[in-house]
């Protein structure tokens, strides 16, 4: 909680004030973990709270669609924490730091959820012969404008993902840079997951997986928009899909 006490410093001890900002980022970040498992953990006892997708009247058993689709967005979610922690800790601009804070926090309760209900259906966390083997079925364009036309077989990777080399350099990163490197790899990750976002809100069987990536859309969209506004302010241009 702030605290409003002027602190002042003698001017032959000025000079350590960066230093002091930079351990008091340091002190912010076993907090902003302890706080993503807190968000996690409550994500987690709603999934397996809403059993929806087991016990309900009617409700089917779930299909591939629901187990893939809460396997990947896991998995998809978890790499958009990760970057949404690196601007909390590291960002100076407020608005930065609070489209961060909402993506990692939102995103964090949604992989408990995922990860819930998998235990629920007694499936894997993961999917280990790879991605997106569940997008079967030709459902015409994203608003991405992606097509949702998929292999035959599990993919190597997602879309949107950001590589290696890119987070390693989102981590290095400081100042403006780091803001404009965030806005860039999240838009392009916020892009490439809506073709699945929205093959699970149209094909999931269970209402529970429908619903929440129905959320997950109309969320998402919503924030791409505002990221686009904001690297158009600081004159930087989106990221090519991948």
């Amino acid at each position: 909680m702030p605290v409003d006490t002027e602190i002042e410093i003698e001017p032959d001890v000025a000079g350590d004030s960066a230093g002091l900002g930079a351990q008091a980022r340091r002190q912010r970040t076993p907090l902003l973990v302890l706080g993503a498992i807190g968000i996690l953990l409550i994500g987690f006892a709603v999934g397996v709270l809403a059993r929806l997708p087991l016990d309900s009247n009617g409700e089917p058993d779930p299909s591939a669609v629901d187990i893939g689709f809460s396997q990947d967005m896991s998995a998809h979610h978890a790499q958009a924490v990760e970057m949404a922690g690196i601007a909390l800790i590291g960002s100076a601009d407020n608005d930065v730091r609070r489209l961060a804070y909402d993506i990692l926090t939102t995103q964090q309760g949604q992989i408990g959820r995922l990860q819930g209900w998998l235990q629920m259906w007694g499936k894997p966390n993961q999917n280990v012969d790879g991605y997106m083997g569940w997008m079967t079925e030709q459902s015409g364009h994203s608003h991405s404008g992606a097509d949702h036309t998929m292999s035959s077989g599990p993919s190597a990777a997602m879309p949107g993902m950001a590589t290696t080399a890119e987070l390693t350099a989102l981590r290095q990163a400081t100042g403006s840079a780091l803001d404009t490197m965030f806005l860039q790899l999240m838009l392009r990750h916020h892009q490439g997951g809506f073709s699945m976002i929205e093959y699970g809100a149209q094909h999931a069987e269970t209402t529970a997986v429908r619903t929440l990536a129905a959320t997950m859309a109309t969320t998402q969209q919503g924030e791409a928009q505002l990221i686009t506004t904001m690297l158009t302010a600081r004159n930087a241009t989106p990221l090519p899909l991948n």
